[in-house]
């Protein structure tokens, strides 16, 4: 009985604790400074993409300009084509060929033409986001400044509390303690409370048989997980 008063007791502090970090969690100081923080953090992968991404598509768009050049360079040969005719050459055949040689040049035209259009659109997104970034640092300072300035507006606060709380935790074993804070930092509470008519005080679920001789000393829920006790 003596433990289960001394990890409520803790738990009735610490739930002062929990509500000075909710405030923070949930301030739009917080909300501010964690947005620019994210991508911040996300926009250098980003931009190195779009520099792979542009870099690939110049490289194709030259591999595609070197095939134009060269099937420009064979249809060139088609201008003795008159001379070629005199010599006995089957003109059907090699106007069937100069048109293949065109078609395929009006292909190759297109395809520079789709890739020019992607690089220069790679090149915008990767300008913007250049932008973005150099105006997130600026805002980034100020968020987190703000921010700093909110918690160390709560610091006296909090320390008061973590006092009463390292008083109180003396009380408890250490492995109880040690369980308590564990779920805490799993952003779980409350963490403890006292079998309610035989079941789980939080959700509600029947401790096993096998359970009961654990009750006395905190039993983990099987479904909600938290501490559950049996007062005597």
């Amino acid at each position: 009985m003596a433990q289960l008063q001394a990890i409520l007791n803790y738990q009735s502090v610490d739930a002062k604790l929990y509500e000075l970090e909710k405030v923070l969690a949930e301030s739009e100081e917080r909300k501010v400074y964690a947005k620019l923080q994210k991508f911040l953090k996300s926009a250098p992968e980003k931009l190195d993409s779009l520099e792979v991404k542009a870099q690939a598509f110049r490289a194709e768009a030259d591999a595609l300009a070197t095939q134009y050049a060269k099937a420009e360079a064979t249809l060139a040969e088609f201008d003795n084509l008159e001379e070629m005719v005199k010599g006995g050459a089957d003109i059907a055949f090699y106007k069937k060929e100069a048109q293949k040689i065109f078609d395929q040049l009006k292909k190759i035209r297109a395809d520079i033409n789709a890739l020019s259009a992607n690089i220069k659109a790679t090149d915008e997104e990767y300008q913007k986001l250049k932008k973005q970034v150099i105006s997130a640092q600026k805002q980034y300072e100020e968020a987190s400044n703000k921010y700093k300035e909110l918690k160390e507006s709560k610091a006296g606060e909090r320390g008061e509390i973590e006092k009463q709380l390292k008083t109180i935790g003396k009380d408890i074993s250490p492995e109880m303690l040690g369980k308590y804070q564990t779920k805490r930092k799993e952003k779980m509470f409350p963490v403890v409370g006292a079998l309610n008519y035989g079941r789980c005080w939080f959700c509600g679920m029947e401790p096993p048989i096998a359970a009961q001789s654990k009750l006395g000393a905190g039993y983990e829920c099987d479904n909600c997980h938290r501490i559950i006790f049996k007062e005597d």
